[in-house]
């Protein structure tokens, strides 16, 4: 029996397989540390196939992707003067075959598909942690947080916030039907609950952000053109000054007070300074991608020991741009970022200067939730996560998904029906 292409590789008719190869990205991502390296070849196998599926979909406008080619390219690169070549070789072609995973997925699933399958999955990969039910002790603070199956509270944060800002994207822009409901609500539910039981506060903090970005979005689809792009302007413009009073106010530390914790027993603080004094060192082109925590070298073990991570792996700066500036120095902290914000302001300037779409607002809401983590997180910079896979799908968005067009072979004279006499 042969599948029809459109069912693989159409986004207006692959939503079954497109929500099935989400799903399954999403519980790689979330657990291939568990159940090894069978499910990061089922990440690869739900994607990359597609290439020879319809190889022609993926050439054209491949131009409009050079951003995310030039810095893997770049991290690539690094191998030459990393601290530790053999580890950057590896981690950068992982890097680079991840962002290749994202943009086959952006030229062959829409968002409404991405948004299913992240329902499905996150769905089940918080069933199998409430099913596990861990937890953890932090030992800088003494309390004890839900992780479930996962490393730390603030990843299984990470997706439970996801898992209700895909639910509530859902049923307002993306909805058919009343059985819409039914796949939302207990993904929301479940999310809620152990967003709540997770402490994680800087998903706490980030998720209400998000979600009134969205309705300030929203609420611009009344307006015309014109009008809308002066309160979108204009609201970004408090959003962004109420934030900024904010945190010179403390918001971070109200935040964490809520949990019973500040901004020094995080560690946070701690970890910011030692990232600047180990940026002095290679400022430029950093110590290599992948190439700082790594076994055996003397200041990622003293990190290690200080912060009792005794798996000594799985650590980092808790911030993207000084995790980049240390293992990419200068230039790749300002390929990264140009990444980040051409992304977002592209989905903006859709919501605003085109007719309204609920897709690039679903897409800016996904960059604002990432944009501000990345100043308390490290979600974009490593492959096989869930942060960076959604930025380059994001990003690969921007440019509009090439239509395939089939080829009229023309009649020529020898073929013409000779004349009846």
């Amino acid at each position: 029996m042969k599948i029809p292409k459109s069912l693989l590789v159409d986004p207006q008719k692959n939503s079954v397989y497109g929500s099935f190869a989400v799903a399954v990205s999403i519980w790689a991502f979330s657990y291939s540390v568990i159940f090894g390296q069978m499910m990061i070849l089922a990440y690869y196998a739900v994607w990359l196939p597609l290439i020879l599926v319809d190889y022609r979909r993926f050439l054209r406008q491949l131009s409009s992707a050079w951003l995310p080619l030039l810095f893997a390219a770049y991290i690539c690169s690094s191998v030459f003067w990393s601290q530790a070549p053999g580890i950057t070789a590896r981690t950068a072609v992982q890097y680079f075959s991840h962002i290749a995973c994202a943009y086959v997925a952006a030229r062959t699933v829409s968002v409404r598909t991405l948004t299913i399958g992240a329902l499905i999955g996150i769905f089940v990969v918080l069933l199998y942690s409430l099913k596990v039910g861990g937890y953890s002790e932090d030992v800088l603070d003494g309390t004890y947080n839900f992780v479930g199956a996962f490393a730390s509270k603030n990843q299984i944060g990470f997706v439970s916030s996801l898992g209700i800002y895909f639910s509530v994207v859902f049923l307002a822009f993306l909805r058919r039907g009343r059985l819409s409901f039914i796949l939302a609500m207990p993904v929301v539910l479940l999310s809620g609950y152990l967003l709540a039981i997770s402490h994680s506060a800087t998903s706490v903090a980030s998720i209400p952000a998000v979600l009134a970005l969205i309705a300030l979005l929203a609420m611009s689809k009344l307006l015309s053109r014109r009008y809308r792009r002066v309160i979108v302007l204009v609201g970004a413009g408090l959003i962004g000054v109420v934030a900024i009073v904010a945190l010179n106010l403390g918001l971070m530390d109200f935040v964490l007070g809520i949990f019973g914790k500040d901004s020094t027993l995080t560690g946070r603080t701690y970890l910011w300074e030692q990232g600047w004094s180990a940026v002095q060192k290679s400022p430029i082109l950093g110590v290599g991608y992948a190439a700082y925590w790594v076994q055996g070298f003397a200041e990622a073990e003293r990190l290690w020991n200080e912060f009792y991570i005794t798996a000594r792996s799985g650590f980092h700066f808790h911030n993207t741009y000084i995790e980049a500036l240390v293992e990419l120095g200068f230039v790749g902290a300002v390929m990264i970022s140009l990444i980040i914000l051409r992304t977002l302001l592209g989905h903006l300037a859709a919501v605003v200067l085109r007719t309204w779409q609920p897709e690039p607002v679903v897409l800016a809401g996904v960059m604002v939730l990432l944009l501000i983590r990345s100043f308390v997180e490290v979600d974009i910079l490593s492959p096989y996560i869930m942060g960076s896979f959604l930025l380059y799908y994001s990003f690969f968005k921007l440019a509009p998904v090439p239509v395939m067009q089939r080829r009229r072979v023309p009649v020529g004279p020898a073929e013409a029906k000779p004349a009846q006499g």
